[in-house]
């Protein structure tokens, strides 16, 4: 059994790790091809980025991942990489369950803001990818030089925790709020009915 963490990008991050906690596979993917007009993802990119996905996962994976941004500037783009990436996980007989952006920053209690108490500011841009890379430090030991990696190994453990409470194992990350957001997606699987 594999857990994987997906977090969909041009620059995709996926963490693969075993029933131990233990990295497997940790790697960014970027589609190969010329790009699309005005520098945009072209389609030739985004099927090689699918094919590389899809070479990464197997049988009986449990995958969590991320879904979109609210908000995000490029909705088509994030729209064609998060679809196509999920079609190749139901190419593969799999099924995904979705982490929400904020879930996300919750598994490692990030909560995005700075400062003292009515004086906060919302991180951005790098400064918050330096905070949830700290937590993430913090909280299990693991670092990796690309953020969208970091985050793909937190839903990763997002994705073990599931499956060892699914299966009434202990789970390995106890903390409240990372038990609340394992809850969370449960809680989404159950009202989808997967």
């Amino acid at each position: 059994m594999r857990f994987v963490g997906i977090d969909p990008a041009t620059k995709t991050g996926v963490v693969v790790l075993d029933e131990s906690g233990y990295v497997l596979i940790e790697t960014e993917l970027q589609g190969k091809g010329e790009k699309g007009k005005g520098g945009e993802l072209s389609i030739p990119q985004l099927v090689d980025l699918e094919n590389q996905l899809y070479r990464i996962i197997q049988a009986n994976d449990e995958i969590v991942i991320e879904q979109a941004a609210p908000g995000t500037q490029k909705g088509i783009t994030t729209g064609m990489i998060h679809g196509g990436l999920r079609s190749m996980i139901i190419r593969r007989g799999l099924r995904y369950n979705d982490i929400h952006v904020s879930w996300t920053k919750k598994y490692v209690a990030e909560t995005g803001w700075s400062g003292e108490t009515g004086k906060k500011r919302l991180l951005k841009g790098t400064e918050k990818k330096a905070a949830i890379a700290k937590a993430v430090l913090e909280h299990f030991g693991y670092s990796h030089k690309s953020d969208n990696v970091v985050d793909a190994y937190i839903m990763a453990r997002a994705a073990l925790n599931l499956y060892r409470i699914r299966e009434l194992q202990q789970p390995i990350d106890t903390l409240q709020y990372q038990l609340e957001v394992v809850q969370s997606i449960l809680d989404k699987a159950t009202a989808a009915g997967s």
